[in-house]
């Protein structure tokens, strides 16, 4: 069982940037975040493998939105740049064991908003 604790949401302003953590209370594969606006459904925001440091982003938020790590703290980061109204939402972070399983682990999420 692993537990996800997100940290760094806040209320900003359209062009501002902020950074998310997420501590993770073990090891995992892999870590990500997703996010999930009022009324819409979750999506994919990035994630990153624990021993590479492999990135994989959603197509429209690479650019402006980057994941890290730090391996010795089981600590993933979300950098985000250029904030726009449109990135308001709950973020979560989640967690998976293997390559080819789910995210299996979720943080209680924490809130974004970007005023304009």
């Amino acid at each position: 069982q692993v537990q996800l604790v997100e940290s760094g949401g806040g209320l900003v302003q359209a062009g501002d940037s902020l950074r998310l953590s997420c501590a993770a209370s073990g090891r995992t594969y892999a870590m990500g975040w997703f996010r999930q606006a009022p009324g819409k459904e979750r999506e994919f925001v990035g994630d990153i493998t624990r021993a590479l440091g492999i990135t994989s982003y959603a197509g429209s938020l690479k650019g402006r939105f980057t994941v890290s790590r730090d391996s010795a703290k089981n600590t993933m980061y979300l950098q985000m740049n250029s904030l726009k109204p449109e990135d308001t939402a709950v973020y979560y972070c989640a967690a998976k064991m293997g390559a080819i399983t789910s995210y299996e682990y979720w943080g209680q999420g924490t809130q974004v908003t970007v005023s304009s």
